[in-house]
Protein backbone atom coordinates (compact mmCIF):
# COMPACT_ATOMS: atom_id res chain seq x y z
CA UNK A 1 0.00 0.00 0.00
CA UNK A 2 1.27 3.69 -0.79
CA UNK A 3 1.72 5.73 2.32
CA UNK A 4 3.56 9.15 1.70
CA UNK A 5 4.71 11.58 4.36
CA UNK A 6 3.88 14.69 3.64
CA UNK A 7 4.58 18.43 4.73
CA UNK A 8 1.84 21.16 4.29
CA UNK A 9 3.41 24.76 5.58
CA UNK A 10 1.06 27.63 5.98
CA UNK A 11 3.05 31.04 6.15
CA UNK A 12 -0.12 33.03 7.28
CA UNK A 13 -0.67 36.97 8.86
CA UNK A 14 -0.58 35.53 12.10
CA UNK A 15 0.39 32.32 12.78
CA UNK A 16 3.20 30.29 10.74
CA UNK A 17 2.07 26.46 11.11
CA UNK A 18 3.18 22.75 9.40
CA UNK A 19 1.46 20.02 9.20
CA UNK A 20 2.58 16.54 8.75
CA UNK A 21 0.24 14.28 7.32
CA UNK A 22 0.28 10.47 5.98
CA UNK A 23 -1.59 10.30 3.14
CA UNK A 24 -2.40 6.67 1.42
CA UNK A 25 -5.48 4.91 -0.64
CA UNK A 26 -6.95 3.26 2.46
CA UNK A 27 -6.67 5.45 5.15
CA UNK A 28 -6.55 8.57 3.24
CA UNK A 29 -5.13 11.87 5.25
CA UNK A 30 -3.78 11.20 8.93
CA UNK A 31 -2.52 14.41 10.52
CA UNK A 32 0.71 12.66 12.56
CA UNK A 33 1.74 16.18 13.94
CA UNK A 34 0.95 20.28 13.76
CA UNK A 35 3.14 22.43 15.05
CA UNK A 36 2.61 26.51 15.42
CA UNK A 37 3.92 29.52 15.88
CA UNK A 38 2.61 32.69 16.51
CA UNK A 39 3.97 36.24 14.09
CA UNK A 40 2.26 38.71 13.42
CA UNK A 41 3.55 39.42 9.85
CA UNK A 42 0.01 41.07 8.66
CA UNK A 43 0.97 43.16 11.20
CA UNK A 44 3.87 44.79 9.40
CA UNK A 45 2.45 43.91 5.60
CA UNK A 46 -1.37 45.66 6.43
CA UNK A 47 0.23 48.76 8.36
CA UNK A 48 3.32 49.59 6.17
CA UNK A 49 3.19 47.75 2.95
CA UNK A 50 6.61 45.28 3.98
CA UNK A 51 7.96 43.23 6.32
CA UNK A 52 10.93 44.54 8.55
CA UNK A 53 13.95 42.90 8.79
CA UNK A 54 13.76 41.70 12.48
CA UNK A 55 10.37 39.79 11.64
CA UNK A 56 11.74 38.45 8.66
CA UNK A 57 14.81 37.14 10.24
CA UNK A 58 12.33 35.40 13.18
CA UNK A 59 10.02 34.07 10.30
CA UNK A 60 13.26 32.60 8.67
CA UNK A 61 14.21 30.77 12.16
CA UNK A 62 10.99 29.38 12.39
CA UNK A 63 10.86 28.15 8.82
CA UNK A 64 14.43 26.62 9.46
CA UNK A 65 13.50 24.65 12.38
CA UNK A 66 10.29 23.46 10.67
CA UNK A 67 12.57 21.73 7.44
CA UNK A 68 14.50 20.25 10.70
CA UNK A 69 11.45 19.04 11.83
CA UNK A 70 10.67 17.57 8.15
CA UNK A 71 13.86 15.76 8.26
CA UNK A 72 12.89 13.86 11.17
CA UNK A 73 10.29 12.59 10.20
CA UNK A 74 11.47 11.89 7.18
CA UNK A 75 8.89 13.29 4.79
CA UNK A 76 8.70 12.46 1.17
CA UNK A 77 7.78 16.10 -0.24
CA UNK A 78 6.15 19.15 1.06
CA UNK A 79 4.70 22.13 -0.17
CA UNK A 80 4.88 25.78 1.52
CA UNK A 81 2.66 28.67 1.00
CA UNK A 82 2.28 32.05 1.57
CA UNK A 83 -1.17 34.33 1.77
CA UNK A 84 -2.00 37.38 1.85
CA UNK A 85 0.38 38.82 4.60
CA UNK A 86 3.16 38.38 1.63
CA UNK A 87 1.55 38.74 -0.89
CA UNK A 88 0.36 42.21 -0.56
CA UNK A 89 3.72 43.44 0.60
CA UNK A 90 6.11 45.39 -1.61
CA UNK A 91 9.10 43.44 -0.78
CA UNK A 92 7.79 40.02 -1.43
CA UNK A 93 10.19 38.69 -3.55
CA UNK A 94 13.27 39.75 -1.61
CA UNK A 95 11.45 37.89 1.33
CA UNK A 96 10.79 34.41 -0.93
CA UNK A 97 14.41 34.36 -1.76
CA UNK A 98 15.84 35.30 1.58
CA UNK A 99 13.67 32.06 3.42
CA UNK A 100 15.15 30.07 0.23
CA UNK A 101 18.55 30.94 0.61
CA UNK A 102 18.49 30.35 4.40
CA UNK A 103 16.08 27.83 5.04
CA UNK A 104 15.77 25.74 1.41
CA UNK A 105 12.27 25.90 1.18
CA UNK A 106 10.56 26.78 -2.26
CA UNK A 107 8.00 28.90 -1.00
CA UNK A 108 4.62 29.77 -3.46
CA UNK A 109 2.39 32.67 -2.51
CA UNK A 110 -0.71 31.97 -3.08
CA UNK A 111 -3.50 34.29 -4.61
CA UNK A 112 -6.64 34.73 -2.71
CA UNK A 113 -8.75 32.70 -5.18
CA UNK A 114 -6.40 29.81 -4.80
CA UNK A 115 -6.06 30.18 -0.98
CA UNK A 116 -9.79 30.05 -0.37
CA UNK A 117 -10.17 26.77 -2.75
CA UNK A 118 -7.49 25.01 -1.07
CA UNK A 119 -9.28 25.82 2.18
CA UNK A 120 -12.31 25.08 0.40
CA UNK A 121 -11.06 21.29 -0.63
CA UNK A 122 -9.54 21.04 3.19
CA UNK A 123 -13.71 21.29 4.12
CA UNK A 124 -14.63 18.97 1.16
CA UNK A 125 -11.44 16.32 2.56
CA UNK A 126 -14.94 15.51 4.73
CA UNK A 127 -16.98 14.40 2.31
CA UNK A 128 -19.62 12.93 3.40
CA UNK A 129 -20.83 15.82 5.68
CA UNK A 130 -19.99 18.87 2.98
CA UNK A 131 -21.44 16.59 0.63
CA UNK A 132 -24.49 16.14 2.09
CA UNK A 133 -24.68 20.38 3.58
CA UNK A 134 -24.36 22.05 0.02
CA UNK A 135 -27.06 19.88 -1.23
CA UNK A 136 -28.79 23.18 0.08
CA UNK A 137 -28.47 26.38 0.49
CA UNK A 138 -24.60 27.03 2.19
CA UNK A 139 -22.82 29.61 2.88
CA UNK A 140 -18.93 28.81 3.68
CA UNK A 141 -17.19 31.65 5.57
CA UNK A 142 -13.85 31.60 6.32
CA UNK A 143 -12.11 34.52 8.33
CA UNK A 144 -8.16 35.15 7.82
CA UNK A 145 -6.16 38.20 9.36
CA UNK A 146 -6.55 40.56 6.25
CA UNK A 147 -10.17 39.28 4.69
CA UNK A 148 -13.16 37.32 4.60
CA UNK A 149 -13.92 34.97 1.87
CA UNK A 150 -17.92 34.20 1.35
CA UNK A 151 -18.91 31.17 -1.07
CA UNK A 152 -22.49 30.34 -1.79
CA UNK A 153 -23.24 26.83 -2.93
CA UNK A 154 -26.74 25.42 -4.10
CA UNK A 155 -27.46 22.03 -5.55
CA UNK A 156 -23.62 20.59 -4.85
CA UNK A 157 -22.72 23.46 -7.10
CA UNK A 158 -20.90 26.60 -6.38
CA UNK A 159 -23.06 29.81 -6.60
CA UNK A 160 -20.59 32.38 -6.30
CA UNK A 161 -17.44 33.63 -3.85
CA UNK A 162 -16.33 37.10 -3.12
CA UNK A 163 -13.79 38.32 -1.03
CA UNK A 164 -14.34 41.50 1.40
CA UNK A 165 -10.96 43.29 3.11
CA UNK A 166 -12.06 43.66 6.88
CA UNK A 167 -10.24 40.45 7.92
CA UNK A 168 -9.51 40.19 11.88
CA UNK A 169 -5.93 41.58 11.76
CA UNK A 170 -6.80 44.77 9.28
CA UNK A 171 -9.44 45.45 11.42
CA UNK A 172 -7.43 45.26 15.18
CA UNK A 173 -4.82 47.91 13.07
CA UNK A 174 -7.60 50.06 12.30
CA UNK A 175 -9.28 50.35 15.58
CA UNK A 176 -6.36 50.42 18.11
CA UNK A 177 -6.79 53.57 18.97
CA UNK A 178 -10.80 53.12 19.41
CA UNK A 179 -10.52 50.52 21.72
CA UNK A 180 -9.30 51.82 24.63
CA UNK A 181 -11.88 54.92 24.03
CA UNK A 182 -14.75 53.04 24.13
CA UNK A 183 -16.48 50.38 26.66
CA UNK A 184 -18.78 49.14 23.51
CA UNK A 185 -15.81 47.95 21.13
CA UNK A 186 -18.06 44.65 19.55
CA UNK A 187 -20.99 47.91 18.44
CA UNK A 188 -17.73 49.65 16.92
CA UNK A 189 -16.71 46.77 15.24
CA UNK A 190 -20.09 46.14 14.13
CA UNK A 191 -20.78 49.47 12.66
CA UNK A 192 -17.77 48.75 10.78
CA UNK A 193 -18.54 45.77 9.20
CA UNK A 194 -21.80 46.72 8.67
CA UNK A 195 -21.62 48.47 5.37
CA UNK A 196 -19.33 45.59 3.58
CA UNK A 197 -22.10 43.26 4.94
CA UNK A 198 -25.10 44.77 4.09
CA UNK A 199 -23.50 45.55 0.45
CA UNK A 200 -22.71 42.26 0.05
CA UNK A 201 -26.23 40.80 0.88
CA UNK A 202 -27.71 43.60 -1.51
CA UNK A 203 -26.09 42.37 -4.32
CA UNK A 204 -25.04 38.73 -4.22
CA UNK A 205 -27.84 37.23 -1.41
CA UNK A 206 -31.16 38.83 -2.56
CA UNK A 207 -33.81 36.05 -2.58
CA UNK A 208 -31.56 33.02 -2.21
CA UNK A 209 -32.23 30.84 0.82
CA UNK A 210 -29.21 30.17 2.85
CA UNK A 211 -29.95 27.10 4.82
CA UNK A 212 -26.54 26.03 6.60
CA UNK A 213 -23.11 27.87 6.87
CA UNK A 214 -19.82 26.44 7.65
CA UNK A 215 -17.05 28.42 9.24
CA UNK A 216 -13.32 28.61 9.11
CA UNK A 217 -10.97 30.05 10.88
CA UNK A 218 -7.38 29.93 12.27
CA UNK A 219 -8.44 30.16 16.27
CA UNK A 220 -11.81 28.16 15.47
CA UNK A 221 -9.98 24.63 15.90
CA UNK A 222 -8.41 25.66 19.54
CA UNK A 223 -11.65 26.87 20.71
CA UNK A 224 -13.89 24.23 19.91
CA UNK A 225 -11.66 22.58 22.25
CA UNK A 226 -11.61 24.93 25.37
CA UNK A 227 -15.11 23.99 26.57
CA UNK A 228 -17.37 26.64 25.38
CA UNK A 229 -19.81 24.10 23.77
CA UNK A 230 -18.42 24.51 20.26
CA UNK A 231 -17.15 21.27 20.98
CA UNK A 232 -20.33 19.41 19.12
CA UNK A 233 -18.78 21.54 15.67
CA UNK A 234 -22.27 21.51 15.11
CA UNK A 235 -25.11 23.55 16.31
CA UNK A 236 -27.76 25.85 16.04
CA UNK A 237 -28.23 29.88 15.06
CA UNK A 238 -30.00 29.86 18.42
CA UNK A 239 -27.11 27.65 20.20
CA UNK A 240 -24.51 29.72 18.31
CA UNK A 241 -25.85 33.44 19.79
CA UNK A 242 -26.22 31.97 22.94
CA UNK A 243 -22.76 31.10 23.12
CA UNK A 244 -21.14 34.50 21.41
CA UNK A 245 -23.29 36.08 24.24
CA UNK A 246 -21.46 33.98 26.70
CA UNK A 247 -18.02 34.78 25.59
CA UNK A 248 -18.97 38.70 24.58
CA UNK A 249 -19.25 39.20 28.32
CA UNK A 250 -16.67 38.64 29.80
CA UNK A 251 -13.92 41.07 30.15
CA UNK A 252 -10.97 40.42 27.81
CA UNK A 253 -8.23 38.51 30.83
CA UNK A 254 -11.30 36.29 31.52
CA UNK A 255 -12.17 35.80 27.31
CA UNK A 256 -8.02 34.48 27.11
CA UNK A 257 -8.15 32.48 30.17
CA UNK A 258 -11.57 30.24 28.90
CA UNK A 259 -10.77 30.42 25.70
CA UNK A 260 -7.02 29.25 26.72
CA UNK A 261 -5.57 31.70 24.21
CA UNK A 262 -2.48 34.96 24.71
CA UNK A 263 -4.35 37.79 25.46
CA UNK A 264 -2.92 39.24 22.05
CA UNK A 265 -4.51 36.36 20.50
CA UNK A 266 -8.15 37.26 22.18
CA UNK A 267 -7.73 40.98 19.82
CA UNK A 268 -8.24 38.92 17.06
CA UNK A 269 -10.73 35.92 17.63
CA UNK A 270 -12.85 38.85 19.12
CA UNK A 271 -13.50 40.25 15.73
CA UNK A 272 -13.77 36.89 14.07
CA UNK A 273 -16.46 35.90 16.53
CA UNK A 274 -18.51 39.28 15.72
CA UNK A 275 -18.50 38.73 11.87
CA UNK A 276 -19.84 35.11 12.39
CA UNK A 277 -22.72 36.85 14.12
CA UNK A 278 -23.34 39.42 11.59
CA UNK A 279 -23.36 37.19 8.75
CA UNK A 280 -25.33 34.67 10.58
CA UNK A 281 -27.89 36.93 11.35
CA UNK A 282 -27.58 38.55 7.54
CA UNK A 283 -28.28 35.09 6.40
CA UNK A 284 -30.89 33.55 7.84
CA UNK A 285 -28.91 30.35 8.15
CA UNK A 286 -30.31 27.46 10.71
CA UNK A 287 -27.15 25.09 11.15
CA UNK A 288 -23.97 25.94 11.59
CA UNK A 289 -20.87 23.73 11.14
CA UNK A 290 -17.16 23.82 12.32
CA UNK A 291 -15.18 21.39 10.12
CA UNK A 292 -12.26 22.09 12.01
CA UNK A 293 -9.60 22.01 8.92
CA UNK A 294 -7.37 24.84 7.99
CA UNK A 295 -5.23 25.62 4.59
CA UNK A 296 -2.51 23.15 5.62
CA UNK A 297 -5.34 20.29 5.00
CA UNK A 298 -6.60 21.64 1.90
CA UNK A 299 -2.79 21.56 0.85
CA UNK A 300 -2.64 18.28 1.58
CA UNK A 301 -5.95 17.06 -0.16
CA UNK A 302 -5.02 18.94 -2.85
CA UNK A 303 -1.40 17.26 -3.40
CA UNK A 304 -2.79 13.63 -2.60
CA UNK A 305 -5.78 14.61 -5.37
CA UNK A 306 -2.82 15.39 -7.94
CA UNK A 307 -0.93 12.36 -6.98
CA UNK A 308 -3.74 10.00 -7.58
CA UNK A 309 -4.10 8.82 -4.07
CA UNK A 310 -7.31 9.03 -3.77
CA UNK A 311 -10.13 10.20 -6.33
CA UNK A 312 -12.12 13.16 -4.62
CA UNK A 313 -16.17 12.42 -5.01
CA UNK A 314 -16.60 15.84 -5.55
CA UNK A 315 -15.56 17.42 -8.72
CA UNK A 316 -13.60 20.80 -7.92
CA UNK A 317 -12.93 21.86 -12.14
CA UNK A 318 -17.26 21.71 -12.20
CA UNK A 319 -17.06 24.53 -9.18
CA UNK A 320 -14.41 26.76 -11.26
CA UNK A 321 -16.76 26.43 -14.10
CA UNK A 322 -19.85 27.31 -12.49
CA UNK A 323 -18.10 30.67 -11.07
CA UNK A 324 -17.46 31.30 -14.52
CA UNK A 325 -21.04 30.53 -15.86
CA UNK A 326 -22.33 33.23 -13.24
CA UNK A 327 -20.68 35.47 -13.82
CA UNK A 328 -21.39 35.47 -17.51
CA UNK A 329 -25.11 35.22 -16.20
CA UNK A 330 -24.31 38.40 -14.19
CA UNK A 331 -23.33 40.49 -17.27
CA UNK A 332 -26.49 38.69 -19.64
CA UNK A 333 -24.22 37.14 -21.96
CA UNK A 334 -25.83 35.33 -24.42
CA UNK A 335 -26.71 31.73 -23.35
CA UNK A 336 -26.97 29.53 -26.20
CA UNK A 337 -24.24 31.12 -27.89
CA UNK A 338 -21.85 30.40 -25.34
CA UNK A 339 -23.06 26.96 -25.37
CA UNK A 340 -22.26 26.83 -29.09
CA UNK A 341 -19.26 28.30 -28.76
CA UNK A 342 -18.09 26.28 -26.22
CA UNK A 343 -19.00 23.17 -27.86
CA UNK A 344 -17.11 24.17 -31.48
CA UNK A 345 -14.07 25.31 -29.17
CA UNK A 346 -13.48 22.24 -27.35
CA UNK A 347 -14.13 19.88 -30.21
CA UNK A 348 -11.28 21.75 -31.97
CA UNK A 349 -9.06 21.69 -28.81
CA UNK A 350 -9.81 17.78 -28.68
CA UNK A 351 -9.20 17.14 -32.11
CA UNK A 352 -5.96 19.04 -32.52
CA UNK A 353 -4.02 17.56 -28.48
CA UNK A 354 -1.15 16.31 -30.86
CA UNK A 355 -0.76 19.54 -32.60
CA UNK A 356 -1.17 22.13 -30.26
CA UNK A 357 0.54 20.79 -27.15
CA UNK A 358 -2.01 21.87 -24.31
CA UNK A 359 -2.86 19.87 -21.17
CA UNK A 360 -6.26 19.29 -19.58
CA UNK A 361 -5.90 22.52 -17.25
CA UNK A 362 -5.39 24.92 -20.71
CA UNK A 363 -8.83 23.46 -21.76
CA UNK A 364 -10.24 24.74 -18.90
CA UNK A 365 -8.96 27.89 -19.52
CA UNK A 366 -10.31 28.04 -22.93
CA UNK A 367 -13.39 26.79 -21.63
CA UNK A 368 -13.84 29.37 -19.13
CA UNK A 369 -12.50 32.06 -21.97
CA UNK A 370 -15.43 31.11 -24.22
CA UNK A 371 -17.88 31.39 -21.08
CA UNK A 372 -16.66 34.88 -20.44
CA UNK A 373 -15.70 36.37 -23.77
CA UNK A 374 -18.76 38.12 -24.22
CA UNK A 375 -19.28 39.79 -21.13
CA UNK A 376 -18.11 43.19 -21.85
CA UNK A 377 -20.83 44.24 -24.40
CA UNK A 378 -23.06 44.85 -21.13
CA UNK A 379 -20.31 47.98 -20.31
CA UNK A 380 -19.80 48.66 -23.68
CA UNK A 381 -21.22 47.56 -27.44
CA UNK A 382 -18.03 49.51 -29.06
CA UNK A 383 -15.44 48.14 -26.46
CA UNK A 384 -16.19 45.13 -25.80
CA UNK A 385 -12.79 43.22 -25.96
CA UNK A 386 -11.23 45.66 -23.45
CA UNK A 387 -14.84 45.69 -21.12
CA UNK A 388 -14.71 41.59 -21.40
CA UNK A 389 -10.63 42.04 -20.31
CA UNK A 390 -11.26 44.09 -17.26
CA UNK A 391 -14.43 41.84 -15.84
CA UNK A 392 -12.35 39.11 -16.06
CA UNK A 393 -9.07 40.97 -14.65
CA UNK A 394 -11.57 42.53 -11.87
CA UNK A 395 -13.19 39.33 -11.10
CA UNK A 396 -11.74 36.41 -8.37
CA UNK A 397 -12.27 33.32 -9.77
CA UNK A 398 -12.18 30.77 -7.07
CA UNK A 399 -9.72 28.26 -7.95
CA UNK A 400 -7.54 29.89 -10.81
CA UNK A 401 -4.44 31.74 -9.98
CA UNK A 402 -3.35 35.91 -10.88
CA UNK A 403 -1.73 34.31 -13.76
CA UNK A 404 -4.36 31.95 -15.72
CA UNK A 405 -6.92 34.82 -15.25
CA UNK A 406 -4.41 37.10 -16.87
CA UNK A 407 -4.01 34.41 -19.90
CA UNK A 408 -8.13 33.98 -20.18
CA UNK A 409 -8.71 38.14 -20.16
CA UNK A 410 -5.67 38.63 -22.54
CA UNK A 411 -7.02 36.08 -24.69
CA UNK A 412 -10.48 37.09 -24.80
CA UNK A 413 -9.20 40.91 -25.43
CA UNK A 414 -7.36 39.06 -28.71
CA UNK A 415 -10.08 37.44 -29.78
CA UNK A 416 -10.89 40.94 -31.55
CA UNK A 417 -8.27 43.16 -31.32
CA UNK A 418 -4.83 42.28 -33.23
CA UNK A 419 -2.44 40.35 -31.90
CA UNK A 420 0.38 41.71 -30.67
CA UNK A 421 4.49 40.94 -30.50
CA UNK A 422 5.66 39.78 -27.15
CA UNK A 423 7.57 42.67 -26.41
CA UNK A 424 4.08 44.68 -26.32
CA UNK A 425 2.40 42.08 -24.81
CA UNK A 426 4.47 42.21 -21.78
CA UNK A 427 4.55 45.88 -21.10
CA UNK A 428 2.65 45.77 -17.61
CA UNK A 429 2.16 42.18 -17.65
CA UNK A 430 3.59 39.54 -15.27
CA UNK A 431 3.28 36.74 -17.83
CA UNK A 432 6.25 35.46 -19.81
CA UNK A 433 6.77 33.66 -23.18
CA UNK A 434 5.01 30.38 -22.19
CA UNK A 435 2.04 32.45 -21.12
CA UNK A 436 2.42 34.34 -24.56
CA UNK A 437 2.57 31.48 -26.64
CA UNK A 438 -0.55 29.83 -24.71
CA UNK A 439 -2.77 32.98 -24.73
CA UNK A 440 -2.36 32.92 -28.36
CA UNK A 441 -3.27 29.42 -28.34
CA UNK A 442 -7.02 29.61 -26.87
CA UNK A 443 -7.43 33.28 -28.67
CA UNK A 444 -6.72 30.87 -32.05
CA UNK A 445 -9.28 28.83 -30.93
CA UNK A 446 -11.66 30.63 -29.21
CA UNK A 447 -11.43 32.94 -32.46
CA UNK A 448 -12.07 30.46 -35.03
CA UNK A 449 -15.56 28.88 -32.63
CA UNK A 450 -16.67 32.41 -32.25
CA UNK A 451 -17.08 33.30 -35.95
CA UNK A 452 -18.87 29.87 -36.38
CA UNK A 453 -21.79 31.63 -34.66
CA UNK A 454 -21.20 35.27 -35.36
CA UNK A 455 -25.11 36.00 -35.91
CA UNK A 456 -25.66 34.17 -32.78
CA UNK A 457 -28.56 32.01 -34.29
CA UNK A 458 -26.80 28.84 -33.76
CA UNK A 459 -27.14 27.56 -37.38
CA UNK A 460 -24.83 24.70 -37.00
CA UNK A 461 -26.37 22.16 -35.74
CA UNK A 462 -24.35 19.43 -36.45
CA UNK A 463 -20.77 19.58 -36.76
CA UNK A 464 -17.81 17.12 -36.96
CA UNK A 465 -14.23 18.25 -37.32
CA UNK A 466 -11.52 16.06 -38.68
CA UNK A 467 -8.04 16.73 -39.03
CA UNK A 468 -6.41 16.04 -42.34
CA UNK A 469 -2.99 16.27 -42.88
CA UNK A 470 -1.97 20.53 -43.00
CA UNK A 471 -6.31 20.86 -42.80
CA UNK A 472 -9.10 21.30 -39.78
CA UNK A 473 -12.08 20.40 -41.75
CA UNK A 474 -15.42 21.68 -39.89
CA UNK A 475 -18.46 19.87 -41.51
CA UNK A 476 -21.75 21.35 -40.75
CA UNK A 477 -24.80 20.26 -41.53
CA UNK A 478 -27.49 22.70 -41.96
CA UNK A 479 -29.99 24.23 -44.46
CA UNK A 480 -29.37 27.58 -43.57
CA UNK A 481 -27.45 30.34 -44.82
CA UNK A 482 -23.96 30.62 -43.80
CA UNK A 483 -22.81 33.09 -46.09
CA UNK A 484 -21.66 35.32 -43.33
CA UNK A 485 -20.28 33.20 -41.04
CA UNK A 486 -18.08 31.76 -44.20
CA UNK A 487 -17.32 35.25 -45.05
CA UNK A 488 -15.96 36.07 -41.57
CA UNK A 489 -13.83 32.79 -40.74
CA UNK A 490 -11.65 33.54 -43.41
CA UNK A 491 -10.12 36.25 -41.75
CA UNK A 492 -10.09 33.89 -38.23
CA UNK A 493 -8.96 31.13 -40.00
CA UNK A 494 -5.48 33.24 -40.79
CA UNK A 495 -4.75 33.71 -37.42
CA UNK A 496 -5.27 30.65 -36.50
CA UNK A 497 -3.22 29.02 -39.18
CA UNK A 498 -0.04 31.56 -38.11
CA UNK A 499 -0.48 29.72 -34.93
CA UNK A 500 -1.03 26.08 -35.27
CA UNK A 501 0.26 25.60 -38.73
CA UNK A 502 -3.22 23.90 -39.56
CA UNK A 503 -6.08 25.62 -42.18
CA UNK A 504 -9.17 25.42 -40.35
CA UNK A 505 -11.93 24.91 -43.54
CA UNK A 506 -15.78 24.83 -43.18
CA UNK A 507 -17.46 22.99 -45.41
CA UNK A 508 -21.31 23.28 -45.57
CA UNK A 509 -23.52 19.55 -45.98
CA UNK A 510 -27.33 20.29 -46.43
CA UNK A 511 -29.87 18.36 -45.20
CA UNK A 512 -31.93 16.66 -47.42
Amino acid sequence: MQILTFAAIDIGSYEVGMKIMELSPKNGIREIDYVRYGIELGKDAYRRGKIGNEMLEELCQVLGDFTRIMKEYQVDDYRACATSAIRETSNCLLILDKIQVRTGLVVEVLSNSEQRFLGYKSIASNEESFQKIIQKGTAIVDVGGGSIQISLFDKDALVSTQNLRVGTLRIRERLADVESRTTHFADIIEEMINNELKSYKRLYLKDREIKHMILVGDYLNHIMNQGTGFGNRSFTREEYQELYRQVIARTPQEMAQKLGLASDDISLVFPALIIYKRLIEETGAETIWIPGLNLSDGLAYDYAEKKKIFKPVHNFENDILEAAKNIAKRYQSNKTHLAGTEYLALTIFDKMKRIHGMNKRDRLLLQIAVLLHDCGKYISMNHTAECSYQIVMSTEIIGLSHREREIIASAIRFNTEEFVSFEEFAIGSRLDRNDYLLTAKISAILRVANSMDRSHKQKFKNVKVTLKERELLVVVDTVEDITLEQGLFSHKAEFFETIFSIRPVIRQKRQV
